[in-house]
């Protein structure tokens, strides 16, 4: 069963996230907008906001990630309300 984080403030309502194949999840500083999510396929998703405080937005989407994969197999995605407003997610 594939999992998803389901980012409740993105500007596309309902924008999923894949929890599945990630091999890193990095951001370049305590105050960076950008979080990126590696996966093993090649693919990154970066998911920008406002100014991160201490890794917030980060130390979120990790939480969010263990949380999702914790639940049952049922529950397909994981709702995450980011602690900034989400300007976009783009996966390439």
């Amino acid at each position: 069963m594939a999992k998803f984080l389901k980012i409740t403030n993105a500007p596309i309502t309902g924008q999923l996230i894949s929890v599945d194949g990630v091999k890193a999840l990095a951001t370049a500083s305590a105050t960076a907008v950008t979080v990126t999510i590696d996966y093993v396929d090649g693919t990154t998703t970066t998911v920008t906001t406002a100014a991160q405080v201490g890794h917030d937005v980060y130390d979120a989407i990790m939480d969010g990630m263990e949380q999702a994969l914790a639940t049952s197999w049922q529950k397909p995605y994981y709702e995450v309300l980011l602690p900034k407003a989400v300007t976009s997610i783009v996966n390439a």
